[in-house]
């Protein structure tokens, strides 16, 4: 379990970033895997959820996730809903105490928010698809309607792929600069020939602190080539894994 020191030390608000140590799922969703969406047994992916709302000291049934489709879109939460409903999107913010507002991810970067002062959380899933879309300004302008400054808002990126490990094809970059030309700077050419290398936790970062908010932090981690503590989309994509684990980040208000 990662923290992230600013997030630490806002009054009322509890986080975490779990890699994949410390839960109940085996082979290739050894051990802490948290997806719903993955082919593991679900009754150990729903222990392994329990096991980390355990470690943020809240009920199990408090934690509530989302069916992440890398969008914009964003869902403001109010009470848990049931498994099978969960809301197509990438993004949750609430102002209830006591709800876990949780993020899955293998390599897009898990990214959570807080106005300690407004008492306001969010939770995003930003792949490089939903940051590009936008993904990061909407959930800051979610927590501004339930009362939040943006410039009171402290946000902490998790665990995920690094740019030594982001090999992306020639077309990839041209969304990026029609964007807006300085995001060349989230590119470097890679070993191979005509492709690149893409720095995701770079470019959310800039997203971020464009806004203005408080704080912006992330974790120096890369998903891909830390084995032992994270699961990796790509990474299984490379050795032709039939799935992957997901891992978990959650965010929230304490009474």
């Amino acid at each position: 379990m990662l923290t992230l020191g600013p997030l630490n030390d806002l009054e009322g608000v509890r986080h975490a970033f779990f890699g994949r140590e410390g839960g109940v799922s085996t082979g290739l969703y050894a051990s802490l895997n948290c997806g719903q969406g993955s082919k593991d047994d679900r009754a150990n992916v729903d222990r392994n959820r329990a096991r980390a709302m355990e470690m943020l000291d809240l009920p199990p049934d408090r934690l509530v996730t989302l069916y992440q489709i890398h969008s914009p879109e964003v869902v403001e939460v109010e009470t848990p809903w049931a498994d099978d409903a969960r809301p197509r999107a990438d993004a949750l913010v609430t102002a209830k105490p006591g709800l876990a507002l949780g993020v899955v991810t293998a390599d897009c970067a898990p990214v959570l928010l807080a106005d300690e002062e407004a008492r306001v959380v969010g939770a995003a899933h930003a792949g490089w698809r939903g940051a590009l879309d936008g993904v990061l300004e909407a959930v800051v302008a979610a927590m501004e309607r339930l009362g939040a400054r943006r410039e009171a808002i402290v946000a902490g990126i998790g665990p995920c792929i690094g740019k030594p490990s982001y090999e992306v094809g020639p077309e990839f970059p041209a969304p990026f600069l029609a964007q807006d030309p300085s995001n060349e700077d989230f590119f470097l050419p890679a070993p191979r020939e005509g492709r690149f290398l893409f720095d995701l936790k770079g470019y959310a970062v800039r997203r971020l602190a464009r806004l203005g908010l408080r704080s912006v932090q992330a974790l120096p981690c890369d998903t891909l080539v830390e084995e032992e503590r994270f699961f990796s989309y790509r990474r299984a994509c490379l050795r032709g894994e039939p799935d992957y684990g997901r891992l978990l980040s959650a965010i929230a208000l304490i009474p």
